[in-house]
């Protein structure tokens, strides 16, 4: 039994060697099937990895609640469309963000507010993105790092006081690397002294920290934009064991503040840093599951490939086949033979499939990094176990039935075609 399976295998491979040109152009579909499930599997997890690692910095104990449309999901496009293209929501109040403070699981929190307004020292002008918020943003956002200077008090807030905190790009911007505290910039025709720079931050889930300019949450609303809402807070969590009923009593504070009684009507959404993680998980999953699915067109392209050079090595080696029954050779010794040369084939296709995924992934990480995107495509386990077990998988699938019916040749039959 042993003499029979090597002598299976050596005759697989002394086939395989003497067609170079034909083994090489049938590997082609496994070879970039499973490539493309290294890369697809190593790049969805690097880009996971990196979307995941930026919502962190905001803390992982911490909820939002920002505006949202009436009866719609807050991540749905209904919800986005209403806010882009309808009228704006001015429902959420800094009130209400105090109201949700008193909580006893809830601490420090902050309210924000976006506007873009035109800014100017000197004569430099930029049109830059003004962030509204209150007190004490740097104690729930860790990210808030100073560079020089300080953030402003809530009674500086309440005063309506023109200061400003500027993000090191626009530091750089108007004052390149002077002194900067002290300084007064215009700000819609206004006076406003900078008290503060922050550390480069960079872009944090696709906003650019580095170009913002801070203000108290009060002068941004009464002084620039003559509003009394806010978009957004972030407030953070005591005890993360009780952010599902933290959530839940958030929301009816919010609903009796809003004279809200269905939860279809809500105005506002609160989610946890938490939950828009499992979100990113998920719509992740569902992507990788999605274009899994979509490279598996080339591995079975690739397997019909091997179906058909085994059928042609069948119809080539069909006297072999004979002469090799005629003394002694019993079927499945035929079917071993070039079962075993569809699965080396795969193996071979595979093996060089990982060796493309992983070079690739590589070179993509490089790439990003060039561009300033610091993202780790490490290429795991799993998916090489899901990419060598597919092209096994389609070896196998693909190349048994050319192997069955070689083996049920008969002698006879196989003879007579010399």
């Amino acid at each position: 039994m042993f003499h029979e399976l090597t002598t299976s295998i050596r005759l697989a491979l002394r086939n395989l060697r003497s067609n170079i040109g034909r083994t090489v152009l049938s590997l082609t579909g496994i070879v970039i099937g499973v490539a493309s499930v290294i890369i697809i599997l190593s790049l969805g997890a690097g880009i996971r990895n990196f979307i995941v690692g930026q919502v962190e910095t905001f803390g992982t104990d911490v909820i939002e609640i920002e505006i949202k449309v009436p009866k719609t999901k807050q991540t749905s496009a209904q919800n986005f469309g209403g806010q882009v293209g309808g009228a704006p929501i001015t429902t959420l109040k800094k009130e209400d963000i105090e109201a949700m403070a008193d909580i006893d699981n809830i601490g420090a929190w902050y309210a924000g507010i976006i506007s873009q307004q035109v800014t100017s020292y000197l004569d430099k002008n930029k049109q830059a993105i003004i962030f509204g918020t209150s007190a004490q943003i740097a104690e729930v956002d860790k990210g808030t790092e100073f560079e020089s200077g300080r953030i402003y008090t809530e009674e500086e807030d309440r005063e309506l006081k023109q200061f400003v905190v500027l993000g090191s790009e626009v530091k750089k911007t108007f004052f390149g690397s002077s002194d900067t505290v002290g300084q007064i910039i215009k700000i819609k025709g206004q006076s406003y002294r900078v008290i503060g720079v922050l550390k480069k931050r960079g872009a944090v889930a696709g906003f650019d920290w580095d170009n913002l300019i801070y203000m108290p949450l009060g002068t941004l609303q009464k002084k620039i934009m003559g509003v009394d809402h806010v978009q957004f807070a972030m407030l953070n969590i005591k005890d993360m064991s009780k952010v599902e009923m933290t959530i839940q009593e958030a929301e009816e504070v919010v609903r009796a503040r809003h004279n809200i009684d269905n939860p279809e009507d809500d105005d506002f959404a609160i989610m946890s840093i938490a939950e828009s993680i499992e979100l990113i998980d998920k719509v992740f999953s569902a992507i990788n599951i999605l274009l899994l699915v979509l490279t598996s067109i080339s591995l079975i392209v690739g397997g019909v490939g091997i179906m058909n050079v085994m059928y042609v090595s069948v119809v080539e080696r069909t006297p072999e086949i004979g002469l090799r029954k005629s003394i002694g050779a019993r079927n499945s010794s035929i079917l071993n033979q070039f079962l075993f040369e569809a699965v080396f084939l795969t193996l071979l296709g595979g093996l060089a499939g990982i060796i493309i995924g992983v070079l690739v992934s590589y070179g993509a990480e490089l790439a990003a990094s060039r561009f300033g995107f610091f993202l780790k495509f490490s290429v795991t386990i799993q998916s090489i176990i899901i990419g060598f077990g597919f092209s096994a998988a389609v070896g196998i699938l693909f190349g048994y039935y050319p192997a069955r019916n070689a083996s049920k040749l008969s002698p006879m039959e196989a003879l007579r075609k010399e």
